[in-house]
């Protein structure tokens, strides 16, 4: 398995492949705000969609989307305003997650977790 960073940049590449073949135009990767990233920016239809990718080596103590916390969405939420305003958009945004494992063969299980902020309250 590659090493951390590396495996981090594999996760969102898979990522960014899945989003496209899905009819996604990716727009931006790794958006930078302050501390905050966003790490892709992708546009389906009117929709200006958000996607935070999480990826693991492993499942063994929490699924990769579950490390999504509050913290981490406000962050990621003050970051997806600044890119609206510096970009003058005024699509409706959703934010999803794509969460990557490999499995027992090292092929990867991509989990597209569309809305995923809904469950949270970011205020």
């Amino acid at each position: 398995m590659a090493t951390h960073n590396d495996f981090g940049i594999l996760a969102e590449d898979l990522a960014v492949d899945y989003l496209q073949k899905n009819g996604y135009n990716i727009l931006v990767r790794n958006f930078r705000f302050q501390k905050a990233e966003i790490d892709i920016i992708a546009e389906k239809e009117s929709l200006l969609i958000i996607v935070e990718v999480k990826a693991r080596s492993t499942d063994a103590f929490i699924l990769p989307h579950e490390a999504v916390t509050k913290t981490k969405i406000k962050s990621i939420v003050s970051a997806a305003n600044h890119y609206l305003e510096e970009s003058g958009k005024q699509n409706e945004v959703r934010f999803d997650i794509i969460s990557i494992l490999p499995d027992e063969k090292r092929s990867f299980i991509i989990d597209h977790i569309i809305d995923a902020f809904q469950a949270f309250d970011a205020n």
